[in-house]
């Protein structure tokens, strides 16, 4: 098997683009993927500032990666979201891939704030992945507009962008098919710009570029992960890729096409100023500041409840 490119002996096989390629090629066509992307969507420019959301996996790290090569002025930002070993273990990794470069890296963590992930879903009796994020999305918005950037960049592959899709598809989830695209514009003052660089590669080429590209990453999912129904979303999705090479790549690319905007033409009710936070909310409090006060209220009646005991 020989590289599509410079003929020299292969090392990964893409189906999906009948390519095969050497690793210096490889790496070549992943980060020019990477390149199109933030061109074609007009994601950021040479001169803006990036906060990359990093969470010690292989996708955001493989991004953080190839926006330093691509000359992008980049900041990473890690939240340590208190799920035990799994986030101790992300947290080292995001630490040792930006000492290692010299990167600048702002850390959280909501453990200190009283928000471990696992504490709020025990106490709020929510899903681990619902108040995960929640905490999230408020980080990075209020994280990034405090701190001067214009965008934040994520990890999220084709693999994340069909799976979501197919789920939102299937139950019609009509808001969500309008805001489903590789950049989300704001549309409140304190909102930044929400760009997917990676969305037009998948989770196996991210990891064939961290391993050739000597990255260092958290291999395990996120144990609240287990039996999430976006997973089953991406299995149904592997064994149809598996028959039909690429159609992960057209599901998501004829969509944006050709549906995404009959989706988002429908008029959408601009969000108003939260109560609590002062951050973008489509109620009198954002669903954070909710999570926050359910949180306290529970954490000070189970406290109490162990006094009188």
């Amino acid at each position: 098997m020989k590289c599509t490119r410079c003929k020299a002996p292969a090392e990964v096989q893409l189906r999906q683009h009948n390519s095969n390629f050497c690793r210096a090629c490889f790496v070549f066509f992943f980060q020019r993927q990477v390149e199109r992307a933030i061109e074609k969507e007009r994601m950021f420019s040479l001169d803006e500032p990036v906060l990359v959301a990093v969470s010690g996996g292989k996708d955001s790290l493989a991004l953080w990666d190839v926006l330093i090569d691509l000359g992008y002025q980049t900041t990473g930002l890690h939240l340590s979201l208190g799920i035990g070993e799994y986030s101790d273990a992300s947290t080292d990794k995001t630490v040792a891939f930006a000492n290692a470069r010299s990167l600048p890296l702002i850390t959280v963590k909501l453990a200190d704030h009283g928000l471990a992930v696992n504490d709020v879903a025990g106490l709020t009796r929510r899903p681990a992945c619902s108040a995960c994020g929640t905490m999230k999305r408020h980080y990075f918005d209020q994280l990034a507009v405090d701190r001067g950037f214009p965008v934040v960049a994520t990890g999220h592959n084709l693999d994340d962008e069909a799976a979501r899709l197919l789920g939102n598809v299937l139950h019609w989830q009509m808001p969500y098919l309008a805001r489903q695209r590789p950049v989300l514009q704001p549309t409140h003052e304190r909102f930044v710009r929400k760009v997917k660089p990676l969305y037009r590669v998948t989770e196996y080429e991210a990891a064939v570029y961290a391993f050739m590209r000597g990255i260092d990453y958290v291999v395990d999912e996120c144990p609240n992960a287990i039996g999430a129904t976006q997973l089953t979303y991406k299995d149904m999705l592997n064994r149809l890729e598996a028959t039909s090479p690429g159609s992960k790549l057209i599901f998501v690319q004829e969509f944006l096409q050709r549906a995404q905007p009959i989706f988002a033409a429908a008029p959408e009710e601009p969000p108003r100023t939260c109560v609590g936070c002062g951050m973008p909310s489509f109620g009198e409090m954002c669903g954070f500041c909710r999570l926050v006060r359910e949180t306290e209220t529970k954490r000070e009646r189970r406290n109490a409840a162990k006094a009188v005991q």
